[in-house]
């Protein structure tokens, strides 16, 4: 290793496409200014006894702007898993934190980069408290982190989704099927709204809005009135049944503790041929929205995210997390995204125009457009106006009569 001062940087839980643009952002940057970098392995296991960690350099980051994946590896299981559920923090061995600020020294890091999501980044403000320098990089395809308008991998995630609408709607088309596609979304409905939209779903489900399979049938029933004898239906893994359960992978546990979710679609599947009697289909996305190449805006968020990490660590703006505000990319406090998720507001604009194209959510009938109320609002506001201007111009009439007759008398006079 050189003498240089160093930045050191990891991808911790799932994976998703952007982590290497944020790496490669993070070594570009960081040789401009004259330090030397290294990428510890395997999230954050890399940090202690057995340290592992590879030099980083422009040539060994060339050419991984558009590659998925990372190449420092990842992992969400192991010794620094610190949540369980939502927000349950559970706290780390003070003897890992004591290794991860020993390795700090030995390797003589300036700062460390730490790219991961709600549960790495808990991890993280716990490394702040520490007293290790670290930088949050918020990085889900859930994009359920607060305090930041969108985190990259999420757009890469909804293109996927997107695309394999795109192919369903052909194929419900052609056998007048109900197709069911089930996309990630743990607590948060992001990527089943906005895939749903560009997709142009007939019905999203997500875990925000509460639904009931009346309506969701319902919504079936009235396109077929009008002729469309398909249907396609997006389903967030996290929504809850009209009951209020969730529907999990029987014995499968995720890394941090969390029950694994899935198999949404195929329970809304069977229940709709129950009801309707109709040929239902399902497809489950599941790893393939984690896996490919970035697309544009996730590449140059990332990327973005990469510099202005290093800039903080030049700032030592440590225990803080960089985050998009647009057009800009500003930095919170860590404890600031980790302390809430970022869900979808059942009146957010996206939901309302979404309602207002007779998109379903399964709480009410499609004909509820958000902006009826508003029609009749702006209506009833013309009218009022013309009535006010109507007013204002007999009133002007009535002036102008008195000032003739005044006019008139004072004449005659």
């Amino acid at each position: 290793m050189s003498h240089n001062q160093c930045i050191g940087v990891l991808t911790s839980g799932g994976d998703c496409p952007g982590l290497n643009a944020v790496i490669r952002g993070v070594v570009t940057s960081a040789e401009q200014l004259g330090y030397d970098c290294v990428g510890f392995l395997r999230g954050y296991e890399g940090l202690v006894d057995p340290v592992c960690y590879i030099p980083l350099n422009k040539k060994n980051t060339s050419g991984i702007l558009n590659q998925g994946g990372t190449i420092l590896g990842s992992t969400n299981k192991g010794r620094f898993a610190a949540t369980v559920g939502v927000q349950d923090r559970v706290n780390i061995k003070p003897e890992l934190l004591e290794g991860v600020a020993t390795t700090m020294r030995q390797l003589n890091i300036a700062g460390l980069i730490c790219i991961g999501g709600d549960g790495s980044l808990a991890v993280a403000q716990q490394f702040h408290e520490f007293g290790i320098p670290v930088i949050g990089v918020p990085k889900t395809i859930d994009n359920d982190l607060s305090a930041t308008a969108f985190t990259f991998g999420f757009d890469s995630a909804v293109a996927c989704a997107t695309d394999a609408l795109d192919r369903l709607r052909t194929t419900a088309e052609s056998h007048q099927r109900v197709m069911v596609l089930e996309v990630m979304g743990r607590h948060a409905g992001w990527i089943a709204l906005y895939s749903g939209i560009a997709g142009g779903a007939d019905v999203i489900l997500i875990p925000e809005i509460p639904w009931t399979f009346d309506h969701v049938c319902d919504t079936i029933l009235d396109r077929d009135q009008e002729g469309k004898r398909f249907t396609l239906i997006v389903v967030a893994e996290g929504a809850e049944l009209p009951d209020g359960d969730i529907v999990v992978q029987e014995g499968a546990k995720e890394g941090c503790g969390q029950v694994r979710l899935g198999g949404i679609s195929a329970l809304v599947a069977r229940e709709i041929e129950r009801r309707l009697r109709r040929d239902t289909r399902t497809a489950v996305l599941g790893h393939l929205q984690r896996g490919g190449p970035p697309t544009t805006f996730d590449r140059v968020l990332a990327t973005q995210f990469g510099a202005h990490a290093v800039r903080m660590v030049c700032e030592g703006r440590f225990g803080e997390m960089v985050c998009y505000d647009p057009p800009d990319i500003n930095c919170v406090p860590i404890m600031q995204a980790v302390n809430r998720l970022s869900q979808v507001e059942r009146d957010s604009s996206a939901v309302q125009a979404a309602r207002a194209l007779g998109i379903s959510f399964g709480d009410c009938p499609t004909q509820n457009s958000p902006f009826r109320r508003t029609v009749f609002v702006g209506a009833a506001r013309f009218e009022e106006a013309l009535a006010e201007e109507a007013s204002q111009d007999a009133t002007a009439a009535e002036s102008f009569a008195q000032c003739e007759t005044l006019v008139d008398e004072a004449l005659a006079t």
